[in-house]
């Protein structure tokens, strides 16, 4: 059976992992990324945002992770000086098979990320049970050090929680990048289970991570 064609995709490597139906807001001031969204937009096609393995996110190139997450801009806001900040949401996973560099920025040929279709099952109920209520104490948790009562309502799909979860949890980008590649849901929500729990028994607050009702305004609500 013969395979799809690749598709060819414009790439923006970030040094920050974007899930599935999370939304982004980039700014782009850089002259080849500014050209990247002028041509994003005038052919109305997406873009892909992929993590920096090696490499720096400003002036020379960067080695990206192999597998990212497609974009579509739905709001540009632009500047006097050219720059521009713009407002994306994630969609599918893509994975890369190729890149070439005859453009000012990287573009990728790159295919589907397929997740293996969950069955129902007693330990699908159970990892879902158990992620959602650990994580839901999390965010009350720490919430409440601001002396904010909070109801937390989670997505009810568990793909959608997984992702969710994984965005949020202060865990290393690598951590992430490894819950983005997982093409199953239950063995990323397994994963996450133990990361959470980490968080759970911490004393201190990590400094480099504040949780906020602004980073969780979807699923976050006052008491």
């Amino acid at each position: 059976m013969a395979q799809p064609p690749l598709e060819e995709l414009p790439l923006f490597p970030i040094s920050t992992v974007l899930f599935p139906f999370v939304p982004m807001r980039l700014h782009v001031f850089e002259e080849r990324y500014r050209q990247l969204v002028h041509d994003c937009l005038r052919e109305d096609r997406p873009l892909g945002i992929v993590l920096i393995r090696s490499g720096t996110e400003v002036g020379g190139p960067a080695d990206p992770h192999l597998v990212g997450t497609l974009v579509r801009i739905l709001k540009v806001d632009s500047y006097d000086d050219g720059t521009m900040d713009i407002q994306v949401h994630g969609s599918e996973r893509f994975r890369i098979r190729r890149l070439e560099e005859s453009k000012p920025y990287l573009v990728g040929f790159v295919e589907q990320v397929e997740e293996i279709e969950l069955e129902d099952s007693p330990r699908r109920d159970a990892l879902v049970m158990r992620a959602r209520e650990d994580f839901q104490s999390w965010v009350k948790m720490k919430l409440a050090r601001r002396d904010m009562e909070v109801r937390v309502r989670l997505p009810d799909e568990p793909l959608h929680l997984s992702f969710a979860i994984a965005n949020t949890l202060p865990i290393s980008n690598l951590d992430k990048q490894r819950m983005l590649e997982m093409t199953d849901t239950l063995d990323r929500l397994a994963g996450l289970i133990p990361l959470i729990d980490e968080q759970l028994v911490e004393d201190t607050e990590p400094a480099a991570h504040r949780v906020s009702p602004s980073d969780l305004e979807e699923w976050v609500f006052r008491n």
